[in-house]
């Protein structure tokens, strides 16, 4: 493994054990970054001491997952790289960049690129979802339908968003990262195109409830990417980073949608999408190789177990036997396996982060949805334009705790570890996931219910329209550190299937988006906006129990899971 010497002189009696601790899937840093120059250059020698003592130390079990020292690195020095027609995934030849054994040794601008790409993918789901919200009236007029029957093509797009990526999660741990990618892109576009020459509703709610689908992947498998090539004491902050994407698409999605429909017509929305999923297709293409970490090929080893190739003189019953079983095998792995994912909701740890992340998000759309209703009436009037332009203080939010949440988030993992003095015994500190949710869990779950509150009361008062806006800015704020949080600890409960534990977290947001996204409209006819995010300001503080809950047990927690999942 990569990395620097080992903090101490190396012997066995240096090396003592500090209690029982648990051990699954909990994250060994050998590379401590206290350690000054002084002692660094003692390290080289062989000799160096830990700020002047030996630390406790803790062994490790095999399925620990251990950081290595790659961070600063900007050359492949470090790297095995895949030969050229070795290289996994659709299309792997066109890929500018390598693909190397170890993906968490890839140089540092490398990481980031494909960050970048993948929050770029992930933006595109919740992007066709909003960008459609403006053009809404045109496609009823068009089309002949129903207000009703026109929101269908937003509510079941986004159904589709959380089912779909059930399976894509699914075949992406069995077939790799790019190939998932290729292929739900290309389907992204094509359904785009269908859309855009839609000459019924119904075709266009077709057509729209598969481009959702097809677009959902990058949601899930686009964090299990960031897990595979990030450290975990930096993947708080990555994570942040991908996470732009999804939350900033929808702010941004209206006020694309408004500028490009009224001129143009609602068919331009589509075609934009489909140029977005053009260019997001060719950036995966020429510069995303496949990060999966390297295993068998499970249809090959059905095939070698069922023994099919073995001679025989006639068709017996024992081969057709074989080859039922063969296809039942592989059928269930297509069709059913996928849907055992949520069966991971029944572990706490699990069900209590993606509880706290699917309260948000659906607490998100419906802001969005009242945004877009209550200015575009008295008294505000505003024109779709500048509605639009209403979501940029939130964006402005989700930017400012993606950056330096992150950072947070990843400097408490490191402190909680220290103060508890967890080590291996090479010295190097031992991280757990549910670390993470300390002052800045704390400081999300409270600032963006109170934001949601103060949004709602304000508008209900007509109050001066930049009243309002500034509770979205705090409310993006705190509902950033919720969503990257959660989704950075469901990577690192299932290290070895970290876009399952993402794909749990999609499938149960979006429902809970789905549901707001389709009652708030009525729901602000009947009470008004100030007692509607009353409630739901209400219900989010909720989270701060599911804090305090995974602080108290989520360690027991983990460990139980890990001990019920073999």
């Amino acid at each position: 493994m990569a990395g620097r010497e080992p903090v101490g002189d190396g012997s066995p009696s240096t090396a003592r054990q500090h209690g029982t601790e648990e051990k699954q899937h909990e994250v060994i840093d050998h590379d401590d970054e206290e350690v000054d120059d002084r002692e660094a250059s003692m390290v080289d020698d062989g000799i160096a001491e830990h700020n002047g003592s030996r630390p406790g130390s803790q062994r490790h079990n095999e399925g620990d997952l251990e950081s290595t020292s790659t961070e600063g690195t900007n050359s492949y020095s470090d790297a095995v790289k895949v030969p050229r027609n070795k290289m996994r995934g659709l299309l792997a030849r066109f890929s500018v960049l390598p693909e190397v054994k170890e993906p968490k040794k890839y140089p540092r601008r490398t990481k980031w690129m494909v960050t970048f790409i993948v929050a770029i993918g992930a933006a595109a789901a919740p992007f066709g979802s909003a960008i459609f919200y403006p053009a809404l009236g045109q496609v009823a007029s068009s089309l002949n339908a129903t207000p009703t029957v026109t929101n269908l093509s937003i509510t079941l797009y986004m159904l589709s968003t959380s089912i779909f990526p059930l399976w894509w999660s699914s075949f992406s741990e069995t077939f790799g990262r790019r190939s998932i990618y290729i292929i739900s892109f290309t389907l992204f576009n094509v359904f785009n195109i269908l859309s855009a020459v839609s000459t019924s509703i119904q075709m266009l709610i077709v057509m729209r409830l598969l481009s959702g689908g097809a677009s959902a992947s990058v949601q899930a498998i686009g964090a299990g990417t960031i897990a595979d090539i990030w450290e975990p004491r930096e993947r708080g902050r990555a994570m942040g980073i991908f996470y732009l994407g999804p939350l900033c698409g929808p702010l941004l999605a209206p006020i694309i949608g408004g500028a490009i429909s009224q001129p143009w017509g609602w068919r331009s929305t589509q075609w934009f999408l489909t140029i977005y999923g053009g260019v997001t297709l060719l950036m995966i293409i020429f510069a995303l190789p496949e990060t999966l970490v390297f295993q068998k090929d499970p249809i090959a080893e059905v095939e070698t177990n069922t023994d099919l190739n073995r001679p025989l003189s006639r068709v017996s019953s024992r081969q057709v036997v074989q080859n039922t079983a063969k296809w039942l095998k592989i059928s269930k792995m297509w069709l059913i396996d996928p849907l055992k994912i949520v069966l991971y909701l029944r572990f706490p740890a699990v069900l209590l982060t993606v509880l706290c992340a699917s309260i948000a998000f659906g607490s998100l759309y419906m802001l969005n949805i009242s945004l877009q209703d209550t200015f575009s009436r008295s008294p505000y009037n505003f024109s779709v334009m500048i509605v639009g332009l209403l979501y940029i203080p939130t964006s402005i939010g989700y930017i400012i705790a993606s950056v330096f949440g992150g950072m947070w988030s990843d400097f408490i993992m490191r402190r909680e570890a220290k103060r508890a003095n967890r080590t291996d015994e090479n010295g190097g500190y031992i991280y757990r996931p549910e670390d993470r949710m300390r002052e800045n869990a704390y400081a999300g779950a409270f600032i963006y219910p109170a934001a949601l509150i103060w949004y709602g009361w304000s508008v209900e008062k007509q109050l001066f329209w930049a009243v309002p806006v500034v509770a979205n800015f705090f409310f993006g704020l705190g509902s950033m550190i919720i969503f990257s949080l959660s989704t950075t600890m469901l990577t690192e409960f299932m290290p070895k299937k970290s876009s399952t534990g993402v794909a749990v977290n999609n499938f149960m947001r979006n429902i809970f988006s789905c549901v707001g996204g389709t009652i708030t409209a009525p729901v602000i006819r009947a009470i008004g906006n100030g007692w509607l995010f009353t409630i739901v300001g209400l219900l989010a503080f909720t989270s701060v129990g599911a804090i305090w809950s995974m602080r108290r047990f989520g360690a027991q927690w983990r460990v139980a899971m890990e001990a019920k999942m073999g």
